[in-house]
């Protein structure tokens, strides 16, 4: 059972810390497990995490470094952790399955209880384990400083990628007070360099500081560098489509390959892109917001790509305005749309300006917020108000084209089989609309709905044709595939069409609200024809199949914030005051947590009494002399007997010697074997023999006289004293 400390395996025991020491650490440590907890259970769980922490610190921080459990077996430091999560484990499943907690306390209170429970045995066993680690081995100290690391770490990670408003338990303690996120993440940050300082400044033995805070200093040095050069941390270009990324002025339009399927994921798609502000309100009879960024009309003898050939696309804008910018004058259908002005601040770098449906100039806006948003402009759109009978009856196309700008509008892969299946799902048209090109794009766009199903995970970008690939297999894919095999078969049939790219919001995301907040999972593509005296019409499939959520929960408070912070300060401050005015103070958000902590203090500290009541049992022989004098002092000090102030202990045993004679006698064995009282004047030594100890009493003689002390307080004080004595939480706060 017990292991040899060798120079290869482990240094010499630390010795105990001080007790300001260890309530530092305790604090910290318990600090740390609190904020690991809290995304994973409730305020009680989380106030038992940090109890459990901090009584784990104070109690084997305790330890001589004598003492028995310093010196087991690795194996077994880390097996009995593990036994007692498993057991608080058992005990939060037992309290919240078994009848008779749950009908006595109620089904939220036999929760929390358990909660309680099994959080306060994880974070004992976590913590006690690092802390007997790091006072053992020279590398433990290593383990606290991830621990602690980790908690900041995993906290703020959810704040990755541009996600300001998380973790939500600090993202909405900033938002209903109108406060950007960021400064309490900024802190944050603060105090975790600070948090770490501390933990190294408590480290033993004090010669591996410098080394440690030559480490944190470097860490901390090369951020700086980092930020420096290269500037603050940005999302990265979590949408598949290209709409993010740097500004493309300048740039080689070179083909690159939009089916991305090995790297389209969900992860990281909530993340906020831009926050568009409608000057002018607006609600799109299709449900959602197009977008359009860009546009893939141009087939290259691969897949269709950006136009590099004059004269297509001029609806489209490249270059982020300098001053007031119109797009074109060709806009039909005049009388069946009207202005839509939009306000659009972009959070993350966009590579070309994106605005509503048919944008008809640009024009660049002050950044009310420079720090917040990566650029600000203004676009006025022509949003079309079509009813159905204004699209059918339509031709395709427009006879202002070139004969080069037909080709282009309808070229597409040599590949027989797109024109076989368009001619086969128009087959049954109704007789009317047999030539109508918006009645054909509508059967084309049923099918996929009905057959078509929607999902992240596909090979088909590996393919010569990744469209053929989707179309004619397995019909499982995402809006890239959707929006090619459309414009394909669209084209099969002689109607214009092209793929637009960027983003589709839901109406319903507004909420009644001027601001639409837009997110990297909102990134789109779909298809579009064009139509005689109406321009380019939306005809999007949507699968009514799909094998992945890509739905995501409303982000109102995030979305007001950010659309008053683009209006301009004043409507930000207004913003802040209504926030401020409308939050008030519930006195359940502070009580509850109160009572809670309350609870597992008092349950900390009547595992610390027992603690102390029975360390000694299992304590070295060398420790005896001062754990049982602790525990004697423990025991009179719940009755209310207790040193005063300035009182030496042989003048404290002195005064309770008539009453208490046991405790003098206890006093005396203290004293006596206490390191250097044996070599000053009239100091004395009380040996056991019969303990086989000829220098110091065994702890058989310990137990005897504590156990006469029992027997002399219960006939020198009252009843009462002695029953408040077994409630007491913490008699030892008076022990000294």
């Amino acid at each position: 059972m017990m292991q040899t400390p060798t120079a290869n395996t482990h240094s010499q025991a630390q010795p105990r810390l001080s007790l300001s020491k260890r309530l530092f650490r305790a604090i910290i440590l318990g600090g740390a497990s609190a904020v690991l907890s809290l995304p994973m259970t409730t305020t009680t769980g989380s106030a038992a995490a940090f109890t459990g922490a901090a009584l784990a610190v104070m109690v084997f921080d305790s330890l001589p470094a004598s003492a028995r459990i310093l010196r087991l077996r690795t194996y077994l430091l880390l097996l009995l952790p593990a036994l007692l999560i498993a057991f608080g484990q058992w005990l939060s499943s037992l309290l919240v399955q078994t009848s008779t907690p749950t009908n006595s306390l109620g089904a939220l209170g036999s929760f929390q209880l358990g909660q309680l429970c099994f959080w306060f045995f994880l974070s004992v066993s976590c913590v006690g384990a690092i802390r007997l680690l790091s006072r053992r081995f020279s590398w433990g100290a290593a383990l606290e400083l991830l621990y602690v690391a980790a908690a900041f770490v995993l906290t703020l990670s959810a704040h990755q990628n541009g996600m300001i408003d998380r973790p939500y338990f600090i993202g909405d303690y900033a938002l209903i007070r109108g406060l950007d996120p960021s400064y309490l993440f900024m802190g944050t940050g603060v105090a975790a360099v600070l948090t770490l300082t501390l933990l190294l400044m408590l480290e033993q033995p004090l010669k591996r500081i410098p080394y440690h805070l030559a480490a944190l200093a470097v860490l901390c040095l090369s951020l700086m560098v980092y930020i420096s050069l290269l500037g603050m941390p940005t999302p990265p270009l979590t949408d598949d489509l290209g709409l993010t990324g740097q500004s493309q002025n300048g740039r080689s339009n070179q083909p690159e390959n939009p089916f991305r399927d090995g790297d389209n994921n969900a992860d990281n798609k909530e993340t906020p892109v831009a926050i568009v502000l409608f000057r002018d309100d607006y609600e799109p009879q299709s449900g959602a917001y197009y977008f359009r960024e860009s546009a893939y009309s141009e087939f290259n003898g691969q897949l269709l790509w950006t136009a590099e050939t004059p004269g297509l696309d001029p609806d489209l804008v490249s270059d982020f305005p300098v001053q007031s910018t119109s797009v074109t004058d060709e806009v039909p259908a005049l009388d069946k749309r009207r202005s839509v002005t939009t306000t659009i601040g972009l959070l993350t770098p966009h590579r070309s300006p994106f605005g509503l449906d048919a944008p008809v100039r640009f024009e660049n806006t002050p950044n009310p917020n420079s720090m917040r948003f990566r650029q600000t402009y203004t676009v006025e759109s022509m949003v079309p108000e079509f009813e159905f009978p204004d699209l059918i009856g339509r031709n395709a196309g427009s006879p202002q084209w070139s004969v080069s700008q037909w080709q282009k509008y309808l070229e597409l892969p040599d590949d027989p089989r797109y024109q076989e299946k368009a001619e086969s799902l128009i087959a049954n048209i109704r007789e009317e609309f047999a030539d109508d090109p918006y009645a054909k794009a509508l059967a084309v766009k049923a099918w996929l709905d009905d057959n078509g199903i929607y999902s992240l995970a596909n090979e088909h970008a590996y393919a010569t044709d990744p469209a053929a690939s989707f179309l004619f297999g397995d019909m499982t894919g995402y809006c890239v595939h959707f929006a090619y095999s459309a414009t394909y078969m669209y084209r099969s049939l002689g109607i214009p069409a092209r793929v637009g790219v960027g983003y589709s919001v839901p109406a319903s995301n507004r909420a009644g609200g001027s601001a639409l907040l837009v997110q990297a999972i909102h990134g789109h593509a779909w298809p579009e024809i064009y139509l005689e005296g109406l321009g380019w019409v939306i005809v999007d499939p949507a699968p009514s199949q799909t094998l992945v959520d890509m739905s995501t929960e409303p982000q109102d408070t995030l979305q007001q914030m950010l659309g008053d912070m683009l209006r301009d300060d004043a409507s930000f401050e207004d913003f802040v005051a209504a926030q401020e005015s409308n939050w008030s103070l519930n006195p359940a958000m502070i009580i509850r947590p109160a009572l809670t902590l309350a609870l597992c203090l008092l349950l900390a500290a009547w595992l610390l009494r027992l603690y102390r009541a029975n360390c000694a049992t299992w304590s070295p022989a060398s420790a005896q002399y001062r754990l049982q004098y602790r525990a004697a002092l423990d025991t009179l000090s719940a009755v209310g007997i207790y040193r005063r102030f300035g009182e030496s202990r042989e003048a404290f045993a002195r005064r309770q010697q008539a009453q208490l004679p046991a405790f003098a006698t206890l006093s005396d064995a203290h004293l006596s074997n206490s390191p250097g009282y044996a070599c000053r004047p009239g100091g004395t030594a009380i040996m056991d023999t019969t303990a086989g100890d000829d220098t110091q009493p065994g702890q058989q003689s310990w137990q005897a006289w504590r156990k006469q002390l029992g027997n002399e307080i219960a006939l020198t004080v009252p009843l009462w004293r002695r029953l408040l004595a077994w409630v007491h939480p913490a008699p030892w706060l008076h022990s000294r």
